[in-house]
């Protein structure tokens, strides 16, 4: 998780919203990513879809089973639709997303029964960190729009 907070940190140097997400299999990272979507002009580039197409490429292959998702934040409804069709083991996050969050908070995709896949999840590793990150990219933002 802690790889995970470092590229929270470099999405946030860039400006976008500090969320960071690394996939390990066997103790080796695989995939990683950072939130990304102005830079990229790609609403799909949130940092699991990333770290998703990095692990995917780098094990050619797009199941990603046996395989464990550390994330800074909660992760949205598409990120989760992802992670199941990518067939994720684990995932383990660190805060939760209250309006947004698809494991536990705004909506709980998982227990739906819909899907042909399920994976295991927790939350709250590391999470005074990763919210405190957060929290100090918002109120820094709001800040700078203040001044204008």
């Amino acid at each position: 998780m802690r790889v995970a907070l470092g590229l929270a940190q470099q999405a946030a140097d860039v400006g976008e919203v500090p969320v960071g997400a690394v996939i390990v299999v066997d103790g080796q990272v695989i995939g990683e990513g950072y939130n990304q979507p102005i830079a990229t002009h790609d609403p799909t580039a949130h940092a699991e879809i990333v770290a998703i197409r990095q692990a995917t490429q780098k094990i050619k292959n797009y199941r990603l089973e046996n395989s464990t998702l550390y994330v800074t934040l909660e992760p949205c409804t598409m990120c989760v639709g992802a992670l199941i069709h990518a067939r994720i083991g684990r995932v383990v996050f660190a805060t939760t997303e209250p309006k947004a969050g698809s494991l536990v908070s705004a909506r709980r995709q998982l227990e739906t029964g819909y899907y042909n896949h399920m994976f295991k999840f927790e939350g709250g590793l590391l999470a005074d960190e990763a919210s405190k990150q957060l929290s100090d990219f918002f109120k820094a933002r709001r800040e700078v729009q203040k001044q204008k």
